[in-house]
This record gives structure tokens, C-alpha cells and sequence, in this order.
């Protein structure tokens, strides 16, 4: 018999349209809500949560109805802390047992993330949500979205290149775009969790 309290959902997290890959694992608890998943997503890949983000599940949109009051979004935008991993349907063939959901953070540079999600057995123990692996350093904010990208590593790794000593002044003294600590990812999971309090960290903070 299938036992929720039992489970946890595996989500392997890639950002697309960029290679080498840049990706997370993360398990995250059956009681997350998706306002929290977005948290989370920010602190695994350093984002600041400075642009729209949405999710699409099956077609459906969630995010903060709020920022689309005059209705310029062309689908309903549905509220996302009314959504938790509990209530997202995995197929249960055991071959076929993931969920694929896209995550996009910043119209503008339309960075897109897509979510596997599996179920899997809870860790006794183990406090969740969590990060178990990761691949390479977030990209810096408001870099151009992925062509962007390619354009400033050129420039960051060449040091003959014109735009070299900007690049490094301007994406600071701790990017590096091979690495990323995984405690330190935890770390800034674990205070997302903390000051969003299950629900967006913004309507937190500005209440």
C-alpha cells in the first residue's frame, strides 16, 4: 500500500539550451508547495529573484496571480502555493514513473528549467528539502539569457579578449563558472526555507 509519508520527490533540474550542463538534484519533501519549489530553485542556482518566473504543468501556468493583474499573460496564471508535490500525479508504471515540469525564471533572458521528478523513498533522519548534486555555477543575473551567456564566457575566460577585465569586475571575485558548493547551496536552500515561511519570500518580506 502506497504510504505518502514514506516518499520524497527526486527532481533532476537542468537549465536548457546550455552545454556543458548546468544542473541540481534536489529532494524535496511531499509538502512543498510550489511557491517553495520556486524558492528553492533560486538558492540552487544563485539566482536573486529579481525577474517573473512561472511553472507549466501539463499546459497549466503557476506562479503569483498578482503580478499579472492586468491581464498581459495570455493563460490564467494559477496560484502556486496551492499546489504541493503531493498533489502532482507520477505515472505508476515503474519504467515510465516521472514527471517532467518547466520552470521558467526572467522573461526577458528566458532561462528554462526542466524538472524530472520521481518518487522515491524517505531517508530516516534527513531533513528536506536538499540539494544532492550539482554541475557547474548558476549563470550571473541579467547576462543576456543563453547566447548572452556564450558571449560573456567568451570574454570571461579569454583574458586578451577587449571585454575580459569588465566581465570579471562585473560578475565578482566568486564566479567561477565550473564550480558550485554543495553546502553552500544547502545553506541558501535552508534560509530560503526559513524566510519563506511556505509561501513566496516576497509577499513575506512585504507584509
Amino acid at each position: 500500500m502506497f504510504d505518502p509519508d514514506n516518499f520524497i520527490v527526486r527532481a533532476e533540474v537542468r537549465i536548457l539550451d546550455i552545454e556543458p550542463e548546468i544542473s541540481r538534484i534536489l529532494d524535496l519533501p511531499i509538502s512543498l508547495n510550489l511557491a517553495e519549489l520556486h524558492e528553492v530553485l533560486q538558492a540552487a542556482f544563485g539566482w536573486t529573484d529579481s525577474h517573473l518566473h512561472q511553472f507549466n504543468i501539463g499546459g497549466l501556468i503557476y506562479g503569483a496571480p498578482e503580478f499579472d493583474e492586468d491581464g498581459m499573460f495570455d493563460s490564467n496564471i494559477f496560484e502556486a502555493t496551492q499546489v504541493r508535490m503531493i498533489d502532482l500525479h507520477f505515472p505508476y508504471d515503474r519504467d515510465e514513473n516521472t514527471l517532467t515540469i518547466l520552470y521558467e525564471y526572467d522573461f526577458g533572458d528566458s532561462w528554462r528549467h526542466l524538472l524530472r521528478l520521481e518518487r522515491v523513498p524517505r531517508e530516516e533522519g534527513v531533513k528536506y528539502p536538499r540539494c544532492i548534486a550539482s554541475k557547474r555555477s548558476g549563470p550571473p543575473e541579467d547576462v543576456g539569457g543563453t547566447s548572452g551567456y556564450v558571449d560573456f564566457l567568451d570574454a570571461w575566460l579569454d583574458p586578451e579578449h577587449e571585454e575580459h577585465k569588465a566581465m570579471r569586475q562585473w560578475a565578482g571575485r566568486k564566479f567561477h563558472p565550473e564550480t558550485c558548493n554543495l553546502d553552500d547551496i544547502n545553506k541558501a536552500i535552508a534560509k530560503a526555507m526559513r524566510v519563506s515561511k511556505g509561501n513566496y519570500r516576497f509577499r513575506r518580506e512585504s507584509a
